[in-house]
């Protein structure tokens, strides 16, 4: 019988305390929750500035979720592979939550293909401080990306603790949907990816398309793979003072139509898009120039870092450099400020396993154009706080922003229904819901061992 074939058997012939049983019953019942968790990101830091090299939205889905399991009294150590010398071995990022560097190859200069040739010194460096402590420190890993689930799979094993595995995204679904010119993903990673799939107790996914994706294409069990929608910090994103003053404060002009990108700066992004699309709307009015401003807030990543300013020669090749503004990524509360600004985010990735960015500029006030790819579809609510677009072509960009240039109120007609729809996107909800999963994992292991699975 296959692992997970055994796994299925414990999930099947789960019996459920009965509504009414006697208290002591409950309790004797009641699964525990763990006490602290090791959590796993190889290949970028919680630290480093979302927006910069392999930064992004994964970076904010670990630093919020470990502040709010520490909220709940699940302490949370996260493991990342130091990328400079300077750093200390731990760092607390917030009460409950310790950041620990893992000297893994040299510290700079390493790109995130090279990575997997470094596993074995970050497994060592893992154990290293598991060794430091007294058995049963950690109750469960939970790794994050293919290159921290290799790690995550043998430190479980070694513990003899639970799995839990997000992907946040998977190389076949980014082949199927690749940029032009963009680089496919490496045989190697698709098997690393099934093999992490087998291993795992639990796979979390952001979003149901998600889930299906797991079991379509790695044949992952579809009881073992839990739904978890990602969350947005409230109280840092929200309308605030408003539009106008949000441009004062960025030095724009306070009654120009802005369309904003914000995001790294890579083919699966898709900026150029967006780029080509302002295009088409200049070259059908003219008199935008003076009326439009679109600003390109990132840095350059993966395979966007062989051309590094191939992004300003599109500008001056489609002759928009007065109206396109680059500015380099900036800290979380300064791109707040750049949503609300906006007049609208548009998003033309080509693969999203969520789309953190859309809810962000949502709970800012902000709409959102956006393709119709991955998580999307759920962070966005397609005719209410924003418009999804089937495909890739410019002129279909063009057409979905051409309203915002003829009805003025639209941006804050939308946005308000966009501020209203992310609230259901709580970080506090998503801890919530990540710990019922720890939880059940915990719960199916203790059953496996004591041979009523």
């Amino acid at each position: 019988m296959s692992q997970h074939a055994s796994r299925l058997g414990g999930l099947r012939g789960r019996s459920h305390v009965p509504f009414g049983a006697p208290p002591h019953q409950r309790l004797r019942r009641m699964p525990r929750r763990p006490r602290r968790i090791a959590m796993l990101s190889v290949h970028t830091s919680p630290l480093h500035q979302p927006g910069t090299g392999d930064a992004g939205g994964m970076n904010v889905y670990i630093v919020e979720l470990a502040r709010r399991l520490a909220a709940i009294d699940i302490e949370v150590e996260i493991f990342t592979r130091a990328t400079t010398a300077r750093l200390p071995p731990s760092v607390e990022l917030a009460p409950g939550v310790l950041v620990r560097h893992v000297d893994a190859g040299p510290y700079e200069g390493l790109a995130k293909e090279d990575l997997p040739a470094q596993l074995c010194a970050f497994t060592h460096g893992v154990m290293q401080a598991w060794a430091g402590h007294r058995p049963g420190h950690y109750d469960l890993v939970h790794s994050h990306y293919w290159l921290s689930g290799h790690v995550g799979w043998l430190a479980a094993e070694r513990w003899g603790v639970p799995l839990v595995h997000a992907m946040h995204t998977m190389a076949k679904v980014k082949n199927a949907a690749l940029a032009a010119g963009d680089t496919p993903e490496p045989a190697a990673r698709v098997i690393g990816e099934q093999q992490i799939v087998r291993a795992a107790d639990r796979l979390i996914a952001n979003t149901a398309e998600e889930a299906e994706e797991l079991v379509r294409h790695y044949g992952a069990a579809r009881e073992l793979v839990a739904v978890v929608h990602p969350g947005v910090n409230l109280d840092r994103f929200r309308p605030a003072d408003g539009r106008a003053a949000a441009r004062a404060r960025l030095g724009l002009p306070a009654d120009a139509l802005i369309p904003l990108f914000a995001g790294r700066i890579q083919p699966l992004k898709a900026p150029d898009i967006l780029l080509h699309a302002i295009a088409h709307l200049l070259e059908e009015d003219p008199s935008l120039r003076e009326r439009m401003v679109v600003p390109v807030v990132g840095g350059p990543s993966g395979s966007g870092l062989a051309k590094p300013e191939g992004l300003h020669k599109l500008a001056a090749r489609l002759g928009i450099c007065d109206v396109i503004r680059f500015r380099p990524p900036c800290a979380q509360d300064e791109l707040a400020d750049w949503y609300r600004a906006a007049s609208v985010l548009v998003m033309p990735s080509y693969s999203e396993s969520f789309g953190l960015v859309a809810i962000e500029a949502q709970a800012c006030g902000t709409p959102v154009v956006a393709a119709s790819v991955g998580g999307l579809p759920v962070a966005v609510r397609d005719g209410v706080s924003g418009t999804l677009i089937d495909g890739h072509d410019p002129a279909d960009y063009a057409r979905a922003l051409r309203p915002f240039v003829r009805e003025p109120g639209r941006a804050d007609r939308m946005g308000a229904a966009a501020a209203r729809h992310a609230q259901s996107f709580g970080w506090d909800t998503a801890a919530a819901a990540t710990a019922e999963v720890y939880t059940e994992a915990m719960r199916e292991r203790r059953r496996l061992r004591s041979g009523h699975g």
